[in-house]
């Protein structure tokens, strides 16, 4: 990949990956590490240190809350869970999301590769 189309995945991830955050939470609260590993499966970020930024941010947005629970393998864990606000927010984007992918794909067709 090269320099160009490293900096356009930084920009799209940017955009999108709060959403991410909040459509993984969508199926129930998470720790930070196993939100960080899923989404670095996805492939959508490389290491744990921006996602805890971006989660403080959720949660003043009033977009995630967080707890505290027991952990058996080691100190409790702070989970994230998705608040109504969140699940507002993600299904908004999922709308705004799919008619935006549309258009562009439609504007981007025929384009030499």
């Amino acid at each position: 990949m090269t320099d160009g189309a490293s900096a356009v995945v930084v920009q799209l991830r940017k955009g999108v990956l709060e959403y991410c955050v909040l459509r993984h939470l969508d199926s129930g609260p998470t720790y930070g590490l196993e939100l960080a590993n899923r989404l670095s499966e996805d492939g959508l970020i490389s290491h744990g240190g921006s996602l805890y930024p971006l989660l403080a941010r959720l949660r003043k947005q009033e977009m995630v809350e967080t707890f505290w629970q027991e952990s058996e393998s080691g100190p409790p864990r702070r989970y994230y869970r998705q608040t109504p606000q969140g699940r507002a927010a993600l299904r908004q984007f999922l709308a705004e999301w799919r008619t935006f992918t549309e258009k562009v794909d439609n504007l981007m067709e025929g384009v030499d590769e």
